[in-house]
C-alpha cells in the first residue's frame, strides 16, 4: 500500500509480532496504516503480548480494515475480531487479498460468508501482488479522513527506526531459509549498525 517494504512476510503464522506503522502521503491526505499481529490463541508470553497489541490497536483508529485470504470460511480469530468490531463505533471494511490466486466464484463465496457474519461498510477484493483493487480501496479510505495536522513528515514511510527494520528483514530470511532447523520464536538483535556513502553518492547501510 505504501510502496516500500516496512513489514516482513512469511508463510508461517504470527510472523508479525509488533504493531507496525506505515505512512503514505497521497494527494491531500496522509494515510497511517497500523499493521497488527494476527489474532490467535496464545500459548506463550509472546503470544499474549501479540494478542494484546492487536486488541488495543483496533480501538485507536478511524476505520478498521479486516484483511482476509480468499477462503470461503470464517475462522475463529476473524469471528472474535468481528465481535469486537460490533462493539466499536467506527466503520469497518472487509479487504480480501490474493484474488489473483482464485476464481471469481470463490471470491463471491467469501464475500457472502463474511457479509452474513458482520455488517461491513464495504467489501474490497484486491491483489497486493498485482495492484488490482488498490485504487478503489484508497478512494473509499479517503472518505474517512479527517482534517488535522500532518502527523508524519514527507518522505517518512514508517515510524520504525532503520535498525529495527533491518532486524526484522534478517528474521524474515531466517524464517524463509531455515524451515525446521530454527524455531519460530527466533529473535534478531542488531549489535553493529554503520552507514557509508557509495561512489555514486547513494547511502549504503551495513549491519551485523
Amino acid at each position: 500500500l505504501v510502496g516500500e517494504k516496512v513489514a516482513i512476510i512469511s508463510q508461517k503464522p504470527q510472523t508479525t509480532r509488533n504493531r507496525i506503522c506505515a505512512v503514505l502521503n497521497r494527494n491531500e491526505t496522509q494515510f497511517v496504516f497500523l499493521d497488527t499481529p494476527g489474532l490467535h490463541k496464545p500459548r506463550t508470553l509472546l503470544g499474549d503480548y501479540m494478542v494484546r497489541v492487536t486488541r488495543e490497536s483496533v480501538a485507536d483508529v478511524d476505520a478498521v480494515l479486516l484483511l482476509v485470504e480468499p477462503v470461503a470460511r470464517v475462522g475463529v480469530p476473524e469471528q472474535i475480531l468481528m465481535e469486537q468490531l460490533s462493539q466499536l463505533n467506527m466503520p469497518s471494511l472487509l479487504v480480501i487479498n490474493k484474488i489473483d490466486t482464485v476464481k471469481k466464484e470463490t471470491i463471491l463465496e467469501v464475500i457472502a460468508q463474511y457479509q452474513n457474519a458482520h455488517k461491513f461498510e464495504a467489501v474490497f477484493p484486491i491483489s497486493a501482488k498485482t495492484g488490482d483493487g488498490i485504487e478503489t480501496l484508497f478512494t473509499e479510505l479517503e472518505k474517512y479522513s479527517k482534517p488535522g495536522p500532518q502527523l508524519f513528515p514527507d518522505g517518512m514511510a514508517s515510524d520504525q527506526p532503520e535498525k529495527q527494520i533491518i532486524a526484522e528483514i534478517v528474521r524474515e530470511k531466517l524464517l524463509s531459509c531455515l524451515d525446521r532447523e530454527v524455531p519460530h520464536g527466533t529473535a534478531v538483535e542488531i549489535t553493529r549498525f554503520t552507514e557509508r556513502e557509495k561512489l555514486n553518492a547513494e547511502r549504503m547501510v551495513q549491519a551485523g
